[in-house]
C-alpha cells in the first residue's frame, strides 16, 4: 500500500511538472514583449540562482566532482543557456500554439540522445518514427510560413535538439548527483556568466512593465527554470521514470490550451492534427526496441 501511494504521489508530482513546463511558452511570449530576449532568456537564471544559493547554503550541499562538473556544463548549455534564449527569441514572432507543435519533438530527441549516450543503437522503428514526427513539424511550419521556414522555426528546432541532449545528460547524471541537484548546479554554473549581459540590457523603462509581464518573468525564473524540475525529477524518482515520463505527451496539448486561455490565440484544426501526429510518432519512437552494441 505504501508503494502504491508513493507511485501515485510520483504521478501527481510529474503532472505538476508537466503543467508548469506547459506554461513556459505562454509566459515567455508575454514577458519577452516588455523585457526582450536577453532579460527573459538569461535573466531568469540569475534570479533562480539566488534562490538556489540559499537552498544550497541551508542544506550544505557538497560540490560536484570534476567529472560531474563536465556533465553539468552540457546540462547548463542546453537547459540554462540554449533553450531559454532560443525560445525567448522565437516567441517574439511565433504563436505559442506553433511552438507547442515543434517542441512536441523534445521527448523523442531526449530518447535518441539517451540511447546514444548509453552506447545503444536506435532501431529502424525509432528512426522511422523520428522522420515522420520531424516531417509533420516541418510541413506544419512551412504551411504557417507560407512555403518557407522562418528563422524562429529553426531556433525552436535547435532548442529541441540542444535541450534533448541536456535532458539525456541530466538524467544520466541525476542517478549519482541527485535529481533536482542537476538543474540546480547547472543554474549556478551558468548564472555568473549571465550577470553582465543581463545588466547591460536592463533599462529603467522595464520597471514600468505591466503586472502580467512581471508575473510572467517571475514565473519563468522561479517555476519554469527551477521548481518545475524539482517536481518533474522528484516525480520520476517516486513513480518510476518510464511511467511518469509518459505524462509529457500531454504537454503540447496543454500548451495549446493555455495559449487559448491566456493569450486568446485562435487554434486551428490543422494545429491539433499536427500536434496529434507528432505526439503519436513520439510515443511510437520512444517505445521502439533498442539494439545494444556487443562488447567484444
Amino acid at each position: 500500500m505504501q508503494r502504491e501511494n508513493k507511485e501515485k504521489l510520483g504521478l501527481l508530482l510529474g503532472l505538476v511538472g508537466v503543467i508548469c513546463f506547459s506554461l513556459t511558452l505562454p509566459a515567455t511570449s508575454i514577458a519577452v514583449e516588455y523585457f526582450g530576449t536577453t532579460i527573459v532568456g538569461l535573466g531568469r537564471t540569475v534570479v533562480a540562482a539566488v534562490l538556489i544559493a540559499i537552498i544550497f547554503i541551508v542544506r550544505k550541499e557538497k560540490l560536484p566532482s570534476l567529472r560531474q562538473f563536465k556533465s553539468l556544463i552540457i546540462v547548463a548549455v542546453g537547459a540554462v543557456l540554449g533553450f531559454p534564449l532560443l525560445t525567448s527569441w522565437a516567441m517574439e514572432s511565433l504563436p505559442v500554439s506553433h511552438g507547442a507543435v515543434e517542441l512536441a519533438l523534445l521527448p523523442l530527441a531526449t530518447a535518441g540522445f539517451a540511447m546514444l549516450r548509453a552506447g545503444e543503437i536506435p532501431s529502424r522503428k525509432f528512426w522511422i518514427s523520428s522522420i515522420i514526427g520531424s516531417l509533420a513539424v516541418i510541413i506544419y511550419a512551412l504551411y504557417l510560413g507560407f512555403g518557407q521556414l522562418q528563422f524562429a522555426d529553426l531556433a525552436l528546432l535547435a532548442a529541441v535538439i540542444i535541450l534533448g541532449l541536456s535532458y539525456a545528460e541530466g538524467g544520466r547524471l541525476s542517478k549519482e548527483l541527485g535529481s533536482w541537484q542537476v538543474i540546480a548546479w547547472a543554474i549556478m554554473i551558468g548564472a555568473p556568466f549571465f550577470i553582465i549581459p543581463v545588466g547591460m540590457n536592463f533599462t529603467v523603462d522595464m520597471l514600468q512593465a505591466p503586472v502580467q509581464a512581471w508575473i510572467s518573468f517571475i514565473y519563468l525564473a522561479i517555476i519554469s527554470q527551477f521548481l518545475a524540475y524539482v517536481a518533474w525529477y522528484g516525480g520520476m524518482a517516486m513513480g518510476g521514470i518510464a511511467r511518469v515520463s509518459q505524462l509529457q505527451y500531454l504537454q503540447p496539448f496543454l500548451m495549446i490550451l493555455f495559449a487559448t486561455l491566456f493569450l486568446d490565440e485562435s487554434i486551428t484544426f490543422f494545429t491539433i492534427i499536427a500536434a496529434g501526429i507528432v505526439v503519436l510518432s513520439v510515443i511510437t519512437g520512444k517505445n521502439a526496441p533498442v539494439l545494444r552494441k556487443e562488447i567484444s
